[in-house]
């Protein structure tokens, strides 16, 4: 890193994507949650929720995969790339008012694999719990030295 680059932030967490990409249009921001390796909150719109009223599952599980992927990539312990392989989507309960927060924590962190869970609540619904699911990612480490 450059003495003129800024290390990656709870605010910083999407920088990569390009102008126009889809995420942005949805009402989702970054937020910090004591203890969490990462967490992001959205907005139940109009836009998001099934013919139920409900925040539709795809996109619930969008947020959670993002949340957990991205948990990777913060840190000390950060790994330079990450790609979703297996995800497991438990949902236990509709959000229908929102926001709704995503909270992931790493539970293992190895040389080609790493396990992510995340919880997500509804804010709005006397933190109501919505979703809980377990990732695994196959990942890319960062070089801790030269190259032999």
């Amino acid at each position: 890193m450059s003495p003129d680059e800024k290390p990656p932030t709870q605010t910083t967490a999407r920088v990569e994507l390009a102008a126009g990409h889809a995420f942005e249009a949805f009402s989702w921001r970054d937020v910090v949650v004591d203890g969490a390796d990462w967490a992001m909150e959205m907005e139940v719109t109009s836009r998001v929720v099934n013919s139920s009223g409900v925040l539709q599952g795809g996109l619930l599980a969008t947020l959670i995969d993002m949340v957990a992927g991205v948990s990777l990539q913060r840190g000390e312990k950060a790994y330079l790339r990450n790609a979703t392989s297996e995800m497991q989507v438990s949902f236990l309960a509709g959000a229908r008012v929102g926001p709704v927060r995503a909270v992931a924590h790493i539970l293992r962190r190895g040389r080609r694999s790493a396990v992510v869970r995340v919880d997500v609540h509804d804010l709005g619904a006397d933190n109501l719990y919505v979703a809980t699911s377990t990732l695994t990612f196959s990942v890319t480490p960062r070089e801790s030295g030269p190259a032999a």
